[in-house]
């Protein structure tokens, strides 16, 4: 319970809503006075927008203009976020400006930290089937508590000296850990340089077959069931297996003879449904549970050809290959490739199985480094941000 005296928000700040100029109206965007989207609130402190509109278009729409350093929340689509913002700024219907009416007694700085304590209650309240929102009165109903306001500057200094300390922590250990997977990057490349002794070139044709999935039908997909329908949405852009948990496709319906995977089986992705998808590849985690749906590329070694299907999921996943795969690919919206063209890259390879499954099994042992790192990562990220909510609980119980 806080110690100090409860108000309405309404009651003490205004809440003001914006709005979207005519875009059939092209001036209207070629004026100097910031405006203001759910898009714009990536940081905190929200210094520039996207786009900007001029004083006629803020007088024929419902925009409204927020004075430079109040708090501006989304309370649609974005719902939770709250940031400052740092010059006059016009926003959109999708956000509500709060505005103290008397601001010695009101600190904008302590409602942005306060936003910040009951962002868990906004999202709580979101409605709509595709777009979540919540409504005014709802705001202006939230309890709001209100210090004397040298302890509102109090509890501000704390927090904002304590913030930057874990924001400084959160982009250090972010920025380890993509130090980390550039290590490995790189040296997943130098193992895989064919200017070695053993090594030879050859395009993907000569060595290998790219088989083209079965066109299941939607009429028996379902959310449960025995065989795992295998997507392009599978496939992790780096390369790997993704469980899409509740997104999973199953299939219930019969399936014909060669369409079922075996463990280790290598696909690869011929759509891009994600940008940096194309050619990214799959060892099929377990047998008789997935099955080889279209647009992707079953890809089998050639008799007669030294392959291995771990030392090639890496192959598949150089630099090289994937931008010369890429550059295969047709499409506006979404880019396609197939098995010839793919089959024109030209890879280089060790001539000895063993060499092969060697270096696969180093790589992969740099992999599994780098992924016990990035879980010790996420779990220092996710304490940290559980300090933040820890000192904001304090702050407005005053327990700070």
């Amino acid at each position: 319970m806080s110690p100090w005296p409860m108000k309405n928000l309404g009651d003490v700040c205004q809440v003001v809503g914006g709005g979207t100029p005519s875009i059939s109206i092209a001036r209207y965007y070629e004026g100097q006075i910031p405006w203001a989207t759910v898009r714009d609130l990536r940081s905190d402190i929200v210094t520039e927008t996207e786009r900007s509109i001029t004083e006629e278009a803020v007088r024929n729409s419902a925009a409204n203009i927020i004075p430079s350093g109040n708090v501006v929340i989304a309370t649609r689509v974005g719902l939770g976020k709250v940031c400052i913002i740092k010059q006059d700024t016009a926003i959109n219907q999708d956000l509500r400006g709060i505005i103290p009416n008397d601001p010695t007694k009101i600190s904008t700085r302590f409602l942005y930290y306060w936003f910040k304590r009951v962002a868990h209650l906004i999202v709580g309240e979101g409605t709509g089937a595709t777009v979540q929102g919540v409504k005014v009165p709802f705001i202006k109903a939230l309890q709001l508590p209100i210090p004397p306001f040298s302890e509102q500057q109090r509890i501000v200094t704390i927090l904002n000296i304590a913030f930057e300390g874990i924001d400084t922590a959160k982009a250090n250990a972010e920025k380890n850990l993509q130090n980390a997977y550039e290590v490995f990057e790189s040296e997943r490349e130098s193992k895989l340089s064919g200017n070695k002794s053993g090594w030879r070139s050859a395009p993907l044709s000569e060595l290998c077959s790219i088989k083209h999935g079965f066109a299941f039908q939607g009429e028996h997909f379902r959310s449960e069931g025995r065989y795992v329908l295998l997507t392009p949405g599978n496939f992790i852009e780096a390369g790997g297996y993704r469980d899409r948990g509740e997104k999973q496709k199953y299939y219930i319906g019969e399936v014909p003879d060669g369409f079922i995977l075996s463990k280790g089986d290598l696909l690869i992705a011929m759509t891009e449904q994600a940008a940096g998808l194309l050619g990214s590849p799959i060892l099929v985690p377990a047998s008789d549970r997935f099955l080889h749906n279209q647009r992707l590329g079953l890809v089998n070694g050639n008799p007669g050809v030294p392959w291995c299907n771990e030392f090639f999921f890496h192959v598949f996943n150089t630099k090289g290959l994937r931008a010369a795969v890429h550059a295969s690919g047709s499409g506006v919206k979404v880019r396609h490739t197939s098995p010839s063209k793919i089959g024109d890259v030209i890879v280089s390879y060790p001539t000895k199985v063993a060499t092969q499954l060697e270096i696969a099994e180093a790589i992969q042992a740099l992999q599994d480094e780098c992924d016990k790192l990035a879980s010790n990562y996420s779990q220092k990220l996710e304490a940290l941000d559980e300090l933040k909510q820890s000192l904001l609980h304090r702050a407005f119980n005053g327990d700070l």
